[in-house]
């Protein structure tokens, strides 16, 4: 074994290019495996961790009356019945994200068996007419304990209920409740109801949490919430990402076992006049397949090691943005079964590609394989060449288009990676494309260049005393003004839905928004009494466009007309779009404080945004103005973006590394042949057109199969992120492919292909011709 170890070394020493492109391939392709692996594991992972961890509640039941029953078959642990009432905060009574509907509940302290609450900031409630409130922690805990420095002490007052002061910040990552108090503040508040928190020990899926929604005491029974909901509900965000980072994940995979054969095979293919010299001098069959197992694990383990190091690197800061706040600190980190998988299930993956071809070395007889090992036999690419040789091409050209059909089995996998390589370029320019398309949408940059709102008094600094109507006749007596909407965002309860929706009552120029270009179905509202609602909202309610429901607000109702569904609705994720008068039949009496309504400014062309903004300041120091105008700021359009061009990077550097190989084992194998041409007068620059012709042309190939099999994995992932979102997409986000475009992905496959090729050409072009010759 001793001279077997020695063979391998000296073969990894000397072959020191074949070695590098190994690892460098092993290494990219790792990378790519472990980056996509990652982030699929994380989708689901933090959360379990962290649920577990807070002992979170599966089932949240609530009851109208103040003592129900909690026993119910399968439960693990009972938290309660802690009392519960829903307060109406209105907008002037307290910080401006807990206006509207607050759930309270009463608790005597935040741990338990079951949800225990993170008070990531100040203290629990234990004194009278003191509340704790929630909020999800940031990353940073600098930026937690400012933010506990701008909340604590501030008061939450609700018209006829005693004032609550703040005393600290706390999160549960079953969203139980919006706020909580001592027992005792909360028999002051009056409570409506009680609420139950139950952990089951089997609550894995949907069907065994509907039996254990079922196994709960039904007597006093108003409602219950399960775990999945707000599981799905943390997971949105890197959900709508998931079926791009499959895709990539995928493509990534595919790509990096193709590439690694065509690699593996061709050294060992390359070396079977190796493979003859070490039989003719004794090693045996097994020796000499263990020689070259040897030879490609080296650099391959050194590259999976590198690889499994460097993605998940690249994968903590997607981890990080994607997964914030899941409570108690918790780290979004992947399985072990991850790095496991980059570090040691590539390296097996080599050596059982690599064991293909040793196979074969083990069956030749030392001297079949010195021949095998000499220039290939010229066959199809003889034949093919002196088929070409009679057209008007140049003869490089000519010859070029030959090789590729030399080694057909090398050519099959190197145009396999190549098309793998344009379908990702395909799939991502369309990707990219897409999501700026919907950034634009949600910006409605062509529509609405600025916003404004009165100062929150609450923040401090300078607020207006103008009332909402003053601001509008303001805005709107500015040079450059053309249209103005006020747009005043109210949560409401609707009959016989549990959840309430938000619904942004619009005035002025209402129909000069731009929403109406993100209509999937039906039209903008055009008479009273008539709403246009988000895909999202009409999912999570079960409704339809053409369906009436009733909104109520202090015991009045109102009964609104669906007619039309958007791609999404209003600011802060509203739900729902009505006019004015809704708000008037509704609510005629509802005091309304100037820095609820926002509002929506369409300028005159030519005019300067950052002008405009600063002549509403000086004409009120109490309106803040800004540009609505973020394109690319947004984050979820950047972080695609980032994703797709970044895994396009790694697939098509990968697939040009292909490349690079088959030439230079071309080069290799055809040493003698190039010697000869040049020894006859074929100048370099025709060595190098011969070689990056052979590749060029596979590029070009490829690039017909590939543009359509990325367009259509484009057209199938797109809707899947809408379905994840619950975000019905315009036909404006598919048709995104123009001959333009489509001839630049095109070229992308040629360019893969070229820049593959080109540095190994050049190294055949500088050949010398007597060295050559001579070793021949």
């Amino acid at each position: 074994m001793s001279a077997v170890w020695r063979a391998a070394r000296a073969a990894v020493r000397r072959r020191r290019l074949q070695t590098f492109v190994i690892g460098l391939v092993v290494l990219c392709s790792t990378a790519t495996i472990v980056v996509a692996l990652g982030l699929l594991d994380a989708s689901t992972g933090p959360f379990d961790r962290a649920f577990a961890q807070q002992r979170g509640a599966h089932v949240i039941a609530t009851y109208d009356t103040p003592n129900p029953a909690t026993g119910a078959p399968g439960v693990e642990a009972v938290a309660g019945p802690f009392p519960e009432v829903v307060l109406d905060v209105p907008a002037d009574g307290g910080p401006i994200w807990a206006n509207g509907p607050l759930t309270v509940v009463g608790r005597a302290d935040p741990a338990g068996p079951v949800d225990r609450v993170d008070v990531w900031v100040g203290r629990w409630a234990t004194a009278a007419n003191e509340i704790v409130v929630t909020a999800q922690p940031p990353p940073d805990r600098a930026d937690a304990e400012r933010f506990g420095g701008d909340i604590l002490g501030k008061t939450v007052s609700v018209p006829g209920r005693p004032v609550l002061t703040i005393v600290g910040v706390a999160y549960s990552l079953g969203n139980t409740a919006d706020a909580w108090v001592s027992p005792a503040t909360m028999a002051a508040l009056g409570p409506s109801g009680s609420q139950v928190l139950y952990r089951f020990r089997h609550a894995a899926d949907r069907a065994e949490v509907d039996a254990a929604i079922a196994s709960v005491p039904r007597d006093g029974l108003t409602g219950t919430q399960s775990y999945l909901t707000r599981k799905a509900e943390v997971a949105a965000g890197p959900g709508t990402m998931l079926p791009f980072l499959v895709v990539f994940g995928v493509l990534g995979l595919v790509v990096a076992v193709l590439i690694v054969a065509n690699v593996v095979s061709g050294a060992v293919v390359s070396g079977f006049r190796h493979v003859g010299v070490l039989k003719a001098i004794g090693f045996t069959p097994r020796q000499v397949v263990f020689v070259y197992l040897v030879m490609v694990s080296v650099p391959s383990v050194a590259g999976a090691l590198l690889g499994t190091a460097l993605g998940t690197v690249a994968a903590r800061p997607l981890l990080a943005g994607a997964f914030q706040g899941l409570g108690f600190g918790a780290r979004v980190d992947t399985g072990l079964w991850v790095p496991l998988t980059g570090a040691l299930g590539v390296p097996v993956l080599v050596a059982l590609v690599a064991l293909v071809p040793a196979r074969r070395a083990h069956r030749l007889s030392a001297a079949e394989a010195i021949s095998a090992g000499s220039a290939p036999k010229a066959g199809r690419g003889l034949r093919v060449q002196r088929a070409l040789s009679g057209t008007r091409l140049p003869r490089a050209v000519s010859l070029g288009l030959g090789l590729p059909f030399a080694r057909p089995g090398r050519t099959a996998l190197t145009m396999a990676a190549l098309l793998l390589g344009v379908t990702t370029v395909t799939f991502a320019g369309g990707l990219a494309t897409s999501v700026i398309r919907f950034g634009d949408a949600v910006d409605r940059a062509d529509a609405v260049q600025a916003q404004v709102r009165p100062s929150n008094p609450e923040f401090g600094g300078v607020s207006t005393d103008r009332t909402d109507p003053q601001v509008e006749a303001l805005l709107r007596g500015l040079p450059g003004t053309v249209f103005v909407t006020a747009d005043l965002t109210l949560q409401l309860a609707v009959a016989g839905h549990r959840d309430p929706v938000n619904v942004d009552f619009l005035r002025g120029d209402a129909s000069t928004l731009g929403y109406q270009a993100e209509l999937t179905e039906g039209r903008w509202m055009a008479a009273p009494g008539e709403v246009v609602a988000a895909s999202k909202a009409l999912q999570n309610l079960g409704l339809r466009v053409g369906d009436t429901i009733r909104l109520t607000y202090d015991g009045r109702e109102a009964p609104v007309t669906i007619v039309g569904r958007t791609m999404e609705a209003g600011i802060a994720g509203g739900d729902l779009f009505a006019d004015w008068s809704v708000l008037t039949a509704l609510a005629p009496s509802y005091h309304l404080v100037n820095h609820e309504v926002m509002y929506s400014v369409r300028v005159q062309p030519g005019t300067s945004v950052e002008s405009y903004l600063a002549a509403v300041r000086a004409a009120d120091p109490g309106l803040d103005a800004w540009s609505a105008v973020s394109g690319l700021g947004n984050t979820y359009t950047v972080s695609v973006v980032t994703i797709s061009v970044v895994f396009s990077l790694m697939i098509g550097t990968v697939a040009a590394l292909s490349v690079f190989n088959t030439v230079l084992l071309n080069v290799r194998e055809r040493r003698r042949d190039l010697g000869t041409l040049k020894s006859i007068g074929m100048t370099p620059r025709q060595v190098v057109a011969m070689m990056v012709t052979s590749m060029a042309v596979l590029g070009l190939l490829v690039a017909v199969a590939g543009i359509p099999v990325g367009i259509a994995a484009h057209r199938l992932i797109l809707p899947m992120v809408g379905r994840t979102a619950k975000i019905d997409l315009p036909a404006a986000m598919f048709h995104v492919w123009n001959p333009g475009a489509l001839a630049l992905m095109a070229l992308a496959g040629v360019a893969i292909a070229v820049l593959g090729a080109l540095l190994p050409s050049r190294t055949a072009a500088r050949l010398p011709i007597a060295e050559v010759l001579r070793n021949e």
